[in-house]
């Protein structure tokens, strides 16, 4: 971070839903620029889960440095909080080695967290936070989450409906304080402002985008998601675990179990990575700083970022 009275470090943002292209078109722009990446996605931060997080290959990584990516193991703990500390570090030291910062990625809190920080909210109630756990165990996530959006719609719409952890937190948030977690949130304002930044929200008509997202979950069959869910529970990962609730992994872990064929599995993983897509687009609106353009035009992207890198 910068200190007093010196230059904010200057942060180059590629956002908008899963599917639209931001991983390609960001290895263009760091390599066109002389920039690393640093990963915005809250899933790809976990060990061993590659496939069915869309995370850069191997070719890609020794193409263009990435950062924030496989930092823990699936059974351990992280937040945006964790990522939001982590992600200015990197960010510090690709400053001081005058890199072209990139964030590329998708988890609007996580971006979020770290251009403006995080609420402090009401403190944990672990009386409350028990019995919303309890209801976890004994009803599932999903029960959880229907409790939540008939109670909170707008922070439901916000959250993952397979992310346990943030949904008893907006559940305990609303219980506690008898007000919505986005009330506290616009409250707040995330008004720590630590970089100047260009915010690029990348976007495609529906047609394409659900293209692209049916032809990703297809390429992931092909390239042996359900193998490397396989081994993940193989190796003690249960499914119960945040990350393994996630989209995609959750789907394959019920099949795994015995509900349901293959091809009824990805049906289903297309329509809810669709759904999901559409949070994000909703998230990433709210965001009046945010400049949308089409992953198609390249040099429009290119034009915005060398105006923001080199400003009169």
């Amino acid at each position: 971070m910068a200190l007093s009275g010196a230059p904010k470090p200057r942060v180059i943002l590629l956002v908008g839903p899963t599917g639209v292209g931001k991983t390609g078109l960001a290895l263009d722009m760091a390599e066109r620029f002389g920039g690393e990446i640093v990963s915005a996605d809250s899933l790809q931060v976990y060990r061993g889960m590659d496939i069915g997080t869309a995370k850069p290959t191997s070719e890609e990584r020794r193409r263009i440095p990435h950062h924030l990516i496989d930092v823990v193991d699936p059974d351990q703990p992280f937040d945006a909080s964790r990522y939001r500390d982590l992600a200015r570090e990197a960010i510090a030291r690709l400053h001081r080695e005058k890199k072209t910062v990139f964030v590329v990625g998708g988890s609007g809190l996580y971006v979020r967290a770290l251009l403006g920080g995080l609420i402090a909210g009401p403190g944990a109630d672990e009386a409350l936070r028990e019995r919303l756990r309890d209801e976890l165990k004994r009803q599932g996530v999903s029960y959880l989450y229907e409790k939540l959006r008939a109670k909170d719609e707008a922070a439901a719409a916000q959250v993952n409906p397979g992310d346990s952890v943030r949904i008893i937190r907006a559940l305990e948030v609303l219980e506690a304080t008898g007000r919505s977690i986005v009330e506290h949130q616009k409250e707040h304002r995330f008004g720590e402002k630590p970089y100047e930044t260009l915010q690029i929200g990348l976007i495609l008509e529906r047609d394409r985008l659900l293209a692209n997202i049916g032809a990703r979950a297809e390429r992931m069959i092909a390239s042996g998601f359900v193998e490397e869910v396989r081994r993940l529970l193989a190796a003690g990962y249960h499914r119960s675990l945040k990350p393994m609730q996630s989209l995609g992994y959750r789907h394959v872990c019920a099949h795994l179990a015995g509900a349901g064929n293959l091809e009824g599995t990805v049906r289903m993983i297309k329509r809810d990575t669709y759904r999901y897509a559409k949070r994000q687009i909703t998230w990433f609106s709210a965001e009046r700083e945010i400049v949308w353009l089409s992953p198609d035009h390249v040099d429009a992207v290119a034009e915005r970022i060398d105006r923001f890198r080199n400003p009169l």
